[in-house]
């Protein structure tokens, strides 16, 4: 079992929810998974043209492997760092995978109801920033594991190799808004759907789900009808 960073406000990101929020250049980011095997799902747009996104593509283009760890960048689709990974106790990650979303439920599940998943959760998380589901890319999936048959290419999802308290912590190269999630996709999670934790210096939150919520320094839960970033209608 790690040991969570640095003390800090620390915010919960509920299961199967996501959020939005704001990170300045040179903030540092800490995604926790304070239970252990859960997958979360990041994007990162520049805050002032949000034209400029994340890209898996460029990214792994310029790393020449699939596998990102410390210290490595994540370029947008403009060839500019937007985060670098500056601390990582997991060590796999995954940045090939689309974020889940109704239609992967459908497809590769077979639910007749499906969930929106982690699409439509960044999504709804998004739109206050100007941000359409169409501009939704690749994210990079923090804790996910897809390991690759080097002979066919055929790709697996097994349960995260994160235990409780890892975590990946990201610095902020320029001014941006983030999405992240807990993801929604049981595979993905060992099975289980677990919440999310992220400590960070930010401004207004904007969440994809009325459940998530506010923990202070002690980790006391504040539920959502007292939670001071709740989205009012």
């Amino acid at each position: 079992m790690s040991s969570p960073p640095t003390p800090g406000t620390v915010y919960e990101i509920a299961p199967r929810t996501g959020v939005a929020f704001t990170v300045n250049k040179g903030q540092r980011l800490a995604v926790i998974d304070p239970r252990g095997e859960q997958v979360s799902d990041l994007l990162a747009f520049n805050r002032h043209d949000i034209d400029e996104v994340i890209s898996s593509g460029r990214t792994l283009d310029y790393a020449s492997r699939i596998f990102l760890t410390t210290p490595d960048p994540l370029y947008s689709n403009r060839s500019n760092v937007l985060l670098r990974i500056v601390e990582d106790t997991v060590g796999t990650h995954d940045f090939l995978l689309t974020p889940c979303s109704k239609d992967t439920f459908r497809i590769i599940y077979g639910d007749k109801e499906p969930h929106r998943g982690c699409f439509g959760n960044l999504a709804a998380a998004l739109e206050t920033f100007g941000v359409k589901e169409d501009h939704i890319p690749i994210a990079f999936n923090c804790f996910m594991n897809v390991p690759i048959n080097a002979a066919t290419g055929e790709l697996k999802v097994l349960p995260p190799k994160s235990k409780a308290n890892d975590h990946i912590t990201f610095v902020a190269e320029m001014d941006l808004v983030v999405g992240l999630t807990a993801c929604s996709a049981l595979q993905s999670n060992g099975g289980s759907f677990k919440p999310i934790h992220w400590i960070e210096n930010f401004g207004k939150m904007h969440r994809g789900d009325d459940s998530a919520c506010f923990l202070s320094h002690k980790q006391k839960t504040v539920g959502p009808s007292k939670n001071p970033y709740r989205k009012r209608a």
